[in-house]
């Protein structure tokens, strides 16, 4: 069984529009020990699925659906429950550190809520690991004390604050929601290593979030493509990479900017995507996509595609997937 099962996740929240669904029937799995990217363009859902995964989500918010966690579903458990499961079962790096930390708390304090809440250690237990967990995340106490504030450290040393935070209880899952954002190239390069490292020798599964498709191959085995809170495809990260079929998946691969191709003369303009994502209230009936797809037909704008296994490790919803003449 795995470790983690997603089953027809909707999300539904209120707007100035009224309520709208902002996740559409995402269907996903994973094991101990795997790691699996949720990719897409800003506003596609992939924070919101995160949210709901760590039942995070606003009041006023509802979720249909399955969130099964190692054979319990998370979704029909009462509040304690859930607060036994959050930073404890399931850790998460936030997207922004200088945001998610308490700039009001030193980070030592911060780092040790976790664990006195789970692990009920004693005092001094508590303090040993909190040292532990800094030297794991290269933040050595005698350089860092634990009584500093979130505003005396770098960005990337805030972000190893937070990674420090997530792992504190040694959680089954890890999700990293953009970690990496708002860091220079190589801060970026040493929290990525950091983050395998620590997934790789404590078995922990990963959810890496991103909508850089560099950081995805770097560090996962599948991925999942979102678009306005629908899976476009999904499957393994070589399959999904090397054979891209959904033509969103490929506007997002062809607009990565090529470095070489500038020294070329007569190079050609960058590629992009045509026309911009739909509001919310103003989503299409059919495939959410089609709007922007120079293949859709009639079917694509009355009727939402269904997935279509390509092979045991591919899957693509999509009427008119792309094929090698397509691409050309």
């Amino acid at each position: 069984m795995a470790l983690l099962q997603v089953q027809d996740l909707c999300v539904t929240l209120n707007t100035t529009h009224g309520p709208q669904e902002v996740i559409s029937h995402i269907n996903f799995s994973i094991n101990a020990g795997e790691k699996l990217g949720i990719v897409g363009e800003s506003g596609c859902g992939k924070s919101i699925t995160a949210l709901a995964l760590m039942a995070l989500l606003p009041p006023d918010s509802k979720t249909h659906g399955k969130i099964i966690l190692a054979g319990q579903d998370i979704l029909t458990l009462n509040s304690s429950k859930i607060c036994s499961i959050r930073g404890n079962r399931i850790g998460m790096i936030f997207q922004e550190p200088m945001t998610a930390l308490n700039p009001v708390k030193q980070i030592g304090a911060q780092i040790s809520e976790s664990i006195r809440l789970h692990l009920k250690l004693t005092r001094k237990q508590t303090l040993e690991r909190v040292i532990e967990l800094m030297d794991k995340v290269g933040l050595c106490v005698t350089r860092f004390p634990l009584n500093l504030y979130p505003h005396q450290l770098s960005g990337g040393q805030r972000q190893r604050v937070m990674i420090a935070m997530a792992i504190a209880c040694n959680p089954e899952i890890l999700i990293a929601d953009e970690p990496t954002t708002a860091l220079d190239v190589t801060v970026q390069e040493q929290i990525l290593d950091l983050i395998l490292g620590l997934t790789d020798s404590s078995g922990m599964a990963l959810i890496m979030i991103s909508h850089d498709l560099g950081v995805i191959a770097q560090t996962t085995q599948n991925v999942m493509v979102m678009y306005t809170g629908n899976s476009v495809e999904m499957g393994s990260t070589v399959d999904v990479f090397q054979n891209m079929l959904h033509p969103y998946t490929y506007g997002l691969f062809s607009a990565i900017p090529n470095v070489g191709s500038s020294l070329l003369p007569g190079r050609k303009r960058l590629c992009s995507i045509p026309g911009q994502v739909p509001e919310l209230h103003l989503r299409p009936r059919g495939c959410n996509f089609a709007g922007r797809c120079s293949s859709a037909s009639t079917i694509c704008k009355e009727k939402e595609p269904m997935a279509t296994r390509v092979s045991d490790h591919h899957q693509v919803w999509c009427y008119h997937p792309l094929t090698c003449e397509d691409k050309k």
